[in-house]
């Protein structure tokens, strides 16, 4: 192999670099310069035709680099690309007669000292920076030599350099130039070229050849570098365009370069380290993609919402108020919950099994079996009273908190508010139904804690079958028992007294009285009496028994405490409370059509036969046909099989537009006026206004006669029967509707009228803000930030570390003149340090260092134009390595590449990138190979040159 760079005179024809290669050789420029058609010169790249340069304001080319510059009124930022207005007043830095030509720092004493961009030295004054080779080449074409006066230029042997004293031109070139054009001259050049037909040789003008010239016996010989190819006159290189064959071996786009060519890949994907591939990227794997479930698509992803929730800001998940929405058909109330919605019914009503009507409170049903009835059973052994309550039907646990729960046991006479949200087990039309004897008692426990744990199998066996020694008559049974228990603190008077445990339990009781039990020796007050005075003996026996710990309450065949000791309650070890399991780790409530069994610690299915409609519960309840027929796990009555379940089925549900008594069939129609748009219901909504529909049986407010047709972001109003507008925090997307829906979750929108949920947005400012690594985001990111907002975020590194920030892209409208802003600065004052301020659209990344230790970051918008605004990540990172990030994230080559760009905008590799800067010793969870694969080539190079000069500076 020759070797055509080994002459660093001639260097194998080209002007900046050769590099060797088997049988060949290829010419390579410096960075800002592109190699020319000919494949050996350099020509410079106008950096400012891409994208402005990345300069927010002004971009000014220069030869093998480019400037920006901003506008009267602002000055550069330390990031050589962001201006910020410029303050008359205050600190130095930030007053504009600051003096420095580049970086201007504060020094401790409150005077200025300027700092150079990287390629430039201080000059005497200590306020001006002298250009050196080390920044584009020194503004030369070719070569560049450092003298104390500046960078000189000079030229390849087969140029000549320019009268500007940067640029070369070839030597023919400048003869002519130099020479007066005339025919005389033209004739001579005419001579010259004869003359070298006839005498080729590699020593006159390179025989002629456009690259590579070799002399052999026939004569020269031309050859090309890679990337060329030698044209049918034996003399001239053309650029070979590798994307004619194959697309360049790329995957997406190929774009031909001189000499070469580059990939590039659709969005939604990246391109790997071998510059060819292009792979998706898979946002379901950063984190934060989507607030509930994500899917990958090629290219893309979509975020989808659990039941009862809406999508909102692309990503985010809010609950949807179903109340907003006609009332979520409710008949009578409605109550929205997260994820879901429950219909409320008025005293003397409950709902129907459709969960949205109300019907009248049967008081019992025909042709069923008696529900069970609570029993309350009292008994003295060897002096130590005991007593049991077993609860075979209509039970509620609801555990208030950790120390304290309420516990109801069948069904009062006169239902409150807490009982009418759960369907009751109804009784039977056998049962009386005259008024109840009521009674409330409160008792006292010491030293123990309100934690209904199941009964110890030794404490059953000592006690034996005390239950069943006492068979139950008539006066046992109460029709209802409400228990509430609650376990507070109580000091002792004293100093050295320790805090007791003291558990309050607050009974009520209700028994019923049986009209056959009034004779003619004891009518109904004398039986009242009897029964009253019986409960009362009762509640002295429980009282006695609760203050001995011998109260058990028994639900499906497990005989439960009411209140432990703390002794006793380590014994169990229990993780969890009542009515919850333990399930990877984590306390899970008993789902509903399951019972909490504290015999096994575990939920189970309820039998065929019962159902429960209700989580964390501690038994099932019998269904109301009560033969113990139907599916196991029934999670509501309507679940519950058997006969009963039959006939409904067989009867089948009304149609939307119909109705009946108990919403199955048969069915009538909704009459003129009124519509149904769900199945299986009791009645028909009117309406309203005294407006008619356009037929019988309609299913829709839409069907009814308005006297205008309300189009999307308005509402019917039947009163005034005008379209009023959405007010602000809802919407409506269709045309004649009746109802505007309340946004998703804690959103709402910028203005009234609204026609889409797309308008609804969070007005929370978004972020995580650590000591190492956070971000800060726009509200409703990545959807557009709502109007008339203003965030707030301080970033206060720990101490001897600084803030390097990345802005990876930000949009910000610059339609309404500067409306939204985004400043960080040293704190909250405007004369303080600035770091970085930006009104405008930025898709290409930038990277900077904060100009003072804290940052106080504002973002503020106006009722105009909005946008998707940003998410800018931050790392804070030990003060020792500021000069090197420093030198890295000025430098121009971190954003000139394409390839460069992506990497600042990958989530996943500035997360590695990060966390390596937070704490260096991460860089060992990385094999070399990873590190390979994660980044591009020419970006490693960049990197290694600096922090090799870093480390080792005198090398």
């Amino acid at each position: 192999d020759i070797d055509e760079c080994e002459n660093d005179f001639y260097n194998g024809g080209c002007v900046h670099e050769c590099i060797n290669i088997p049988g060949n050789y290829r010419c390579t420029c410096y960075d800002g310069f592109m190699l020319a058609h000919d494949g050996h010169n350099c020509l410079d790249v106008d950096e400012c035709q891409d994208n402005n340069g990345g300069c927010q304001q002004i971009c000014v080319n220069t030869m093998g680099s480019y400037e920006c510059q901003c506008k009267e009124g602002f000055f550069l930022s330390d990031n050589q690309h962001t201006c910020i207005h410029r303050s008359i007043e205050g600190m130095n830095c930030m007053n504009k007669d600051h003096g420095c030509a580049h970086i201007c720092r504060e020094t401790p004493k409150g005077g200025v000292a300027c700092e150079c961009r990287p390629g430039f030295e201080l000059a005497k004054n200590q306020k001006d920076c002298k250009l050196t080779c080390n920044y584009g080449n020194g503004g030369c074409q070719h070569t560049c030599d450092d003298t104390d006066t500046g960078p000189v230029c000079g030229c390849h042997q087969k140029y000549a350099l320019h009268s500007d004293g940067r640029t070369c031109i070839e030597k023919d070139e400048a003869a002519i130039e130099s020479s007066e054009y005339n025919a005389t001259s033209v004739a001579d050049v005419d001579k010259r070229v004869k003359r070298r037909l006839l005498m080729e040789t590699c020593a006159v003008n390179n025989g002629g050849c456009d690259r590579t010239c070799k002399d052999t016996a026939t004569g020269v010989r031309c050859s090309c570098p890679v990337g060329f190819t030698l044209q049918p006159d034996g003399k001239t290189c053309k650029d070979i365009d590798e994307c004619l064959v194959n697309n360049g071996g790329c995957d997406h786009f190929c774009r031909n370069t001189v000499g070469s060519f580059e990939c590039s890949c659709q969005k939604g994907y990246k391109l790997l380290t071998d510059e060819r591939t292009c792979q998706d990227i898979d946002e379901c794997s950063f984190e934060r993609t989507c607030d509930h479930t994500c899917i990958n698509y090629p290219g893309s992803f979509e975020c989808l919402c659990h039941k009862g929730y809406t999508l909102y800001g692309l990503t985010h998940c809010g609950d949807i108020d179903e109340c907003s929405i006609s009332n979520g058909s409710c008949d009578y109330g409605c109550l929205n919950t997260m994820g879901s919605y429950e219909c409320v019914c008025p005293p003397g009503k409950k709902l129907h099994w459709n969960k949205k009507d109300c019907i009248e409170m049967v008081k019992c049903l025909p042709n069923t079996k008696p529900a069970p009835k609570a029993q309350l059973v009292c008994s003295k052994t060897g002096g130590i009273e005991s007593c049991f309550l077993s609860c075979p039907s209509n039970t509620l646990f609801v555990p208030d908190s950790e120390n304290s729960y309420t516990l109801s046991c069948g069904v009062p006479i006169q239902q409150g508010k807490a009982q009418q949200k759960r369907n009751t087990t109804l009784p039977s039309c056998a049962d009386s139904l005259a008024p109840p004897i009521k009674q409330k008692a409160r008792f006292k426990i010491k030293d123990a804690k309100c934690h209904l744990r199941p009964r110890s199998k030794e404490k059953t066996k000592d006690s034996g079958k005390q239950a069943g020694q006492f068979p139950c008559t008539d006066n046992c049974q109460v029709t209802f028992v409400n228990l509430k228990c609650d376990s507070s603190k109580k000091k002792r008077r004293g100093r050295k007294s320790p805090s007791k445990e003291v558990s309050h339990i607050t009974a009520e009781f209700e028994v019923e009285m049986k009209s056959e039990e009034i004779t003619d020796t004891c009518n109904i007050d004398c039986v009242r009496k009897r029964m009253e005075q019986k409960l009362q003996t009762a509640i002295k026996t429980l009282r006695k028994s609760i203050n001995k710990q011998q109260f058990y309450i028994q639900f499906s065949g497990t005989e439960y405490e009411v209140a432990q000791k703390p002794a006793k309650a380590t014994e169990g070890h229990e993780a969890c409370s009542t009515g919850q399991v333990l399930q990877d780790g984590k306390c899970v409530t008993c789902s509903t059509g399951t019972f909490y069994s504290g015999e096994h610690n575990q939920c189970v299915p309820c039998s065929p036969g019962t159902y429960q409609d209700t989580e964390g519960q501690l038994t099932c309840e019998p269904c109301p046909s009560n033969d113990g027929q139907g599916v196991a796990g029934a999670r509501n009555v309507s679940e519950c099989g058997g006969k009963f379940n039959l006939i409904i089925k067989r009867l089948g549900q009304c149609f939307p537009g119909h109705y009946s008594s108990d919403g199955f069939k048969p069915c009538r129609v909704c009459p003129l006026g009124t519509y149904q748009p769900e199945p299986g219901r009791t009645l028909c909504f009117p309406c309203g206004g005294g407006l008619v529909t356009k037929y019988e049986g309609a299913v829709s407010f839409q069907d009814c006669e308005t006297k205008v047709h309300c189009s999307p972001g308005h509402y019917y109003n039947s009163t005034t029967h005008r379209c009023i507008r959405c007010p602000m925090g809802t919407y409506q997307p269709e045309f004649g509707q009746n109802y505007c829906i309340t946004c998703p979750g804690n959103t709402s929108t910028d203005f009234d009228g609204s026609t889409n949920v797309t308008h609804c947005k969070n007005q929370h400012c978004g972020g995580e803000l650590g000591d190492y690594t956070g971000y800060i985001e726009s509200p409703n990111y990545p959807g557009d930030y709502p109007a008339n907002v203003e965030c707030i975020w301080n970033i206060n590194p720990p101490p001897k570390r600084r803030i390097l920030i990345v802005v990876p892209e930000i949009f910000l409208p610059i339609e309404d003149e500067c409306g939204d802003v985004l400043v960080m600065r040293k704190s909250a004052s405007p004369t303080s340090i600035t770091t970085y301020e930006t009104c405008q659209t930025y898709e290409r990344p930038i990277a900077f260092t904060s100009r003072s230790r804290k940052l106080w970051i504002q973002f503020k918008s106006n009722e105009g134009n909005s946008g998707k605004g940003f998410q800018v990540p931050y790392v804070t990172y030990d003060e020792d390595y500021q000069q090197l990030i420093e030198d890295i994230v000025r430098d121009g080559r971190l954003y000139a590449s394409e390839n460069h760009q992506e990497i600042l905008k990958d989530k996943k590799l500035i997360k590695a990138l990060f966390d390596v800067l937070a704490h260096p010793q991460n860089y060992f969870k990385y094999t070399a190979q990873e590190s390979k694969e994660m980044f591009p080539r020419s970006f490693i190079k960049l990197l290694r040159s600096k922090v090799s000069r870093f480390l080792r500076p005198y090398k």
